[in-house]
């Protein structure tokens, strides 16, 4: 394992309880198993932690199933379930278990080693609701190579943020992926309310040094922010059968397309065609077809 560069998720693994069933999520696993549809299922890996219990070898099944790498140690906590509720819309609202596997991830040397050979790492807030798996996730950010890719995927839920969790990811990372509704909870937070959306976006990417910030609206489309230049990419009219994991499929493609040599624009447009195919899908992790795949290369 140690001359490979591997792109990370790092954070919560769990399960989705939506009306129909139950199917794997998490943002870190998404975010990896779309990246390892690009990039190849060898060079990606989720990290996170499951319980001792039999939902913790049905999550490891499931993630063989989709083809994914994982480093998943086993701790005296329940593997973590979110109960997802969806509208008419197919919008999600989540009620997310606390004190579960996910917020006790130990950093080992297992763990040690991936972030030293790490390429692209995804993290967010909502694994950094406890400190243990808080500290995990900065122990890991800080051992990277200098080189590496460190997208925080902010992914504000419920009450599980402090404005401190996010200072710290933000001065950590150098992509920022945020939405609009979020951005606005950002702005009030940080004592910015009254800038436009666009002026907001140029002043994190400048007060904290960002290589880019991505800013997705939902229907209004997403933009791209990076130094000098900005990309917008409208969003796709298609008929939604359910949103989760859309998000995460847009950050792991776009990241796959940059590492793979593209352009700004030409990472947009990819996330934006491939969150778009995933919202027509059930669930958070469905095989893109070929012609998307293609467009990485």
């Amino acid at each position: 394992m140690n001359n490979k560069r591997y792109v990370v998720g790092l954070g919560e693994v769990l399960w989705d309880v939506l009306p129909e069933g139950k199917k794997l999520g998490g943002a870190p696993a998404n975010f990896a198993y779309h990246a390892g549809q690009f990039l190849g299922n060898d060079n990606t890996i989720a990290i996170s932690a499951l319980g001792e219990d039999r939902l913790a070898d049905e999550t490891i099944e499931a993630l063989r199933e989709h083809g994914l790498n994982d480093l998943l140690p086993r701790v005296p906590y329940p593997t973590g379930t979110v109960q997802v509720q969806l509208d008419e819309q197919g919008i999600p609202t989540y009620d997310i278990k606390e004190n579960v596997a996910w917020d006790n991830i130990p950093f080992d040397d297992d763990i040690k080693m991936i972030a030293r050979n790490c390429r692209a790492v995804c993290f967010g807030s909502l694994a950094q609701r406890n400190v243990v798996s808080r500290e995990t996730i900065h122990k890991f950010l800080d051992a990277t190579p200098a080189d590496c890719v460190k997208i925080f995927d902010i992914n504000l839920r419920q009450q599980f943020y402090t404005k401190e969790v996010i200072k710290e990811s933000l001065q950590r990372c150098n992509i920022l992926k945020i939405n609009d509704e979020e951005l606005v909870l950002i702005g009030r937070m940080f004592g910015y309310p009254g800038l436009d959306i666009e002026n907001k976006c140029w002043l994190i990417l400048g007060k904290y040094n960002l290589d880019m910030l991505v800013l997705t609206c939902g229907t209004n489309g997403s933009y791209v922010f990076s130094p000098g230049q900005m990309s917008f990419q409208a969003t796709p009219k298609v008929e939604v059968a359910d949103t989760v994991g859309a998000g995460d499929s847009f950050t792991g493609s776009f990241c796959a397309a940059i590492l793979s040599g593209k352009t700004v624009s030409e990472a947009h447009k990819l996330a934006v065609e491939v969150s778009a195919f995933v919202c027509t899908q059930n669930g958070a992790m469905p095989q893109l077809p070929a012609e998307l795949l293609n467009k990485a290369n």
